[in-house]
């Protein structure tokens, strides 16, 4: 339970940085690209590889890894687990794997996405 909690403050503070980082650099960015999304996206990755990393040589309290990890990173955004995951794969020497953890994902999400858009297209012409 105690581990619980600290993954709800990590997402706590994640979550609306996420909001504030990516709005603004999309404001900034003035253009029709998510560089907001993209940046984001990278940081927690870069974040996530840094914390791995350092976990990996300093002891450190598994709440507060789990609150960094999957709280903070979780909320803040959820593609740097994958990216983890990837990277981790191809360190394996699990090259296929890797590969197909990247086509996957990518290929998957994007499909997914346009799916749920579909459906509430579908869902919402019945109910305007």
């Amino acid at each position: 339970m105690k581990e619980i909690l600290f993954i709800a403050i990590g997402g706590s503070i994640g979550a609306p940085l996420r909001y504030l980082v990516s709005k603004n650099i999309n404001i900034l960015s003035g253009g029709s690209f998510p560089y907001g999304t993209l940046a984001v996206n990278v940081a927690g990755s870069i974040i996530i590889g840094f914390l791995f990393s350092l976990f990996s040589t300093v002891a450190v309290d598994s709440n507060y890894k789990a609150m960094l990890t999957i709280g903070f990173l979780g909320a803040f955004t959820t593609f740097s687990s994958y990216s983890l995951e990837t990277v981790n794969l191809f360190s394996a020497g699990e090259y296929l794997y890797g590969i197909l953890n990247f086509v996957m994902n990518n290929v998957l999400a994007i499909t997914g996405a346009f799916i749920g858009i579909m459906i509430f297209r579908f869902i919402h012409q019945f109910i305007k």
